[in-house]
């Protein structure tokens, strides 16, 4: 059920203890988010409990358009020729030589590379992570970076929060987080980047995004990146959420296929070996099919003709994380959404229960992320330290409808959990464990997988929720 049994959550959920035990408000990379109707502004209006509003302490800032395409700093990179706004190589500056440590492999790069406009963020924020949607034919292959500015004024360095392709031939290096990343006030856990001691008042201001396209030398092949943003996050700490009542998304229920992770138990260990850790890709796929996309049949010849939903497998494989050594890289997963045609996805997080209701009454499920024992989700039957499932409806009485890939086969995927229950372990940031200990929790960290042409009521949605 949980992502991997000892996982960069549990680096940040230990930072997230020792926080709480001092008394002050935290944040980690597991997730945090703001109560219903909170906000940072303590004159602003309080709203009622089935009212959503934008939460101040949650923002994505995104560029995808042509308009955004044309801001920033371009160094190399020009306008996709095609439909869809995008960045490709244009004429590269430079080369650079990148010694893979998965694979031993030294080789040389062309590139050309695109800087966001600085952005300042709503609230300043503890952490930030970062998605990007793109196209990476043979041979090629992206880099995405955060530098930051603290509200001290001074800067981070550049991080990496993903060298990113969506292969994983020889032609390329591996899809791979950078470890230890840090400069004394921050670091990057796997994909997220955070402010190491939030006691300290220190805080994220602003922050750039850089994006690098590679390819061989003398090459004409160009990624082509389509979207990047960053979901930045400063809120609350708590062990509970306020109850929310039935919001616009009740009664509600979409037609998503099923799959169970379990029944992939051993298989491939090369990919973590199914089972437990393979409920990201599992989720991903789910939402994948249900807008209509699917691997081919020769994308899938790799597979062992004897594995049930070889799609899955597929999912797997191409999500892994080399450095992270697991198939629950948040912005991978959206990342390998996105090679779909005309798909978009992103991470991001809501800061209630009524933002799925309503992205689900516009057609558009939502993966979450949660942490709980046994004792606080009736009918899961199993305790998870992290777990990513998809809410797919609602019931009339506003209980949450779950693909749960953490069943024992396709046809009990689909699940009814207690609102209450499945709200607070969703969207709150501490909870205890089996032994009492004061552990990090998900805090709404969600994925929204939509259509580069959403229908125009889920485009409104999206729009209000800061993705589009």
């Amino acid at each position: 059920m949980t992502n991997r049994p000892a996982s960069r959550r549990s680096v940040l959920a230990a930072a997230l203890a020792a926080a709480a035990a001092a008394g002050t408000t935290a944040t980690a990379a597991a997730g945090t988010t703001a109560p219903a109707g909170a906000s940072s502004d303590p004159n602003s209006p309080r709203r009622g409990p089935n009212q959503p509003r934008k939460d101040d302490t949650i923002e994505y800032q995104g560029w995808s358009t042509r308009k955004d395409w044309r801001g920033g700093s371009h160094e190399g990179t020009g306008a996709a020729d095609d439909a869809r706004a995008g960045i490709v190589i244009g004429k590269p500056v430079g080369e650079f030589e990148y010694a893979d440590p998965h694979t031993g492999k030294t080789a040389t790069w062309e590139y050309a590379r695109w800087t966001s406009p600085r952005h300042d963020v709503r609230t300043p924020a503890g952490e930030a992570i970062a998605s990007w949607n793109a196209h990476t034919p043979a041979g090629t292959w992206i880099r995405v970076e955060l530098r930051g500015r603290y509200s001290d004024g001074t800067d981070s360095p550049w991080y990496t929060l993903g060298i990113w392709t969506a292969g994983d031939g020889k032609d390329v290096p591996r899809r791979t987080s950078v470890a230890d990343q840090s400069d004394g006030k921050s670091s990057v856990s796997v994909d997220t980047f955070v402010i190491d001691d939030l006691d300290s008042g220190l805080r994220l201001s602003s922050y750039e995004l850089r994006v690098t396209l590679y390819r061989a030398p003398g090459g004409s092949a160009t990624p082509t990146v389509r979207r990047v943003g960053a979901m930045s996050s400063d809120v609350e700490d708590r062990f509970e959420v306020p109850a929310s009542e039935p919001g616009e998304g009740a009664g509600k229920e979409l037609k998503v296929p099923r799959y169970s992770q379990n029944i992939h138990e051993g298989e491939y260990p090369e990919y973590d070996g199914g089972g437990e850790a393979w409920c990201s890709p599992t989720s991903a796929q789910m939402i994948i099919e249900y807008w209509g996309r699917k691997p081919t049949p020769e994308d899938l010849e790799w597979v062992n003709p004897d594995y049930q939903d070889p799609q899955v497998c597929h999912a797997a494989r191409f999500t892994y994380d080399y450095q992270y050594e697991g198939c629950g890289n948040w912005p991978f997963n959206t990342a390998y959404a996105a090679t779909y045609e005309d798909m978009q996805a992103v991470v991001t997080r809501c800061g209630s229960l009524l933002d799925a209701e309503r992205l689900v009454a516009a057609g558009i499920p939502v993966i979450t992320s949660q942490s709980f024992i046994e004792s606080e989700l009736d009918g899961a039957g199993y305790g998870t330290a992290g777990h990513l499932m998809t809410v797919i409806g609602f019931t009339e009485d506003g209980d949450v409808v779950a693909n749960d890939p953490a069943s024992p086969d396709n046809p009990s995927v689909r699940h009814v959990y207690k609102r209450r229950q499945f709200e607070n372990i969703w969207l709150r940031t501490k909870r205890k464990d089996e032994k009492g200990e004061v552990k990090g929790a998900t805090g709404g960290v969600c994925y929204v997988f939509f259509p580069a042409e959403p229908a125009p009521t889920q485009r409104r949605v999206l729009q209000e929720m800061g993705i589009m």
